[in-house]
């Protein structure tokens, strides 16, 4: 009986740790609800081109086609493909950049040194690109 028990216990937690990670690479549902208050204008697209060489293209590359990584982080993602890990409506787009992707933070959290307008210009500009 009790090797039934622990069984189940250890199937029960297996299970639990898959859904969460099934459910982290489907991006985050609240995230999604929210809405880009900054519109796509030259303006913004400029900007965030501007903020994009400077933060992100060291490790997603110029054009958004992803990094190559190294011994100590694994390659940035392509973010003109088809494929988004963690969601991509603006919001989840924006709570990426401005939160980083736990649990490793191979994606580190900017929001303490972009504020949100620009982040959301990055958001624009990173769609942009994808449209090229």
């Amino acid at each position: 009986m009790r090797e039934i028990f622990y069984r189940m216990l250890i199937r029960g937690i297996l299970l639990a740790f898959a859904a969460n990670i099934l459910l982290m690479a489907q991006g985050d549902p609240e995230a999604a609800k929210m809405k880009n208050p900054v519109a796509s204008t030259p303006e913004s697209l400029a900007a965030g081109q501007q903020l994009y060489q400077r933060h992100c293209a060291s490790c997603h590359g110029k054009n958004g086609q992803g990094g190559s990584g190294n011994d100590l982080i694994p390659p940035a993602p392509n973010l003109i493909d088809a494929e988004w890990k963690h969601g991509s409506t603006d919001g989840e787009i924006f709570k990426v950049i401005k939160e980083g992707v736990p649990p490793e933070l191979n994606m580190e959290p900017w929001g303490d040194r972009i504020k949100d307008p620009d982040i959301w210009n990055i958001v624009n500009y990173i769609r942009s690109l994808a449209k090229k």
